[in-house]
């Protein structure tokens, strides 16, 4: 977090680089837990992350929920 709040700071200070610095930063640390680079996980399941839910095999679940009824969280 010190290096999103080091770019809200540069942001503010409109001081170019230390912007660059700090996005450099966020850019490592998301690196470092795995939000960033190459895929560290394998499970051989097929990725449907941005996809529309009714073109996956989730389509009849999503189309049960209702505003009335949202899906539960576990």
């Amino acid at each position: 977090m010190a290096a999103r709040r080091a770019v809200g700071a540069a942001l503010r200070g409109g001081d170019e680089a230390a912007l660059k610095e700090a996005r450099a930063s966020v850019h490592q640390a998301k690196l470092a837990l795995g939000e960033r680079g190459p895929v560290w996980w394998d499970d051989g399941a097929p990725d449907y992350n941005r996809r529309m839910a009714k073109n996956t095999p989730y389509a009849d679940w999503y189309a049960a929920l209702t505003p009335e009824a949202p899906a539960a969280d576990s």
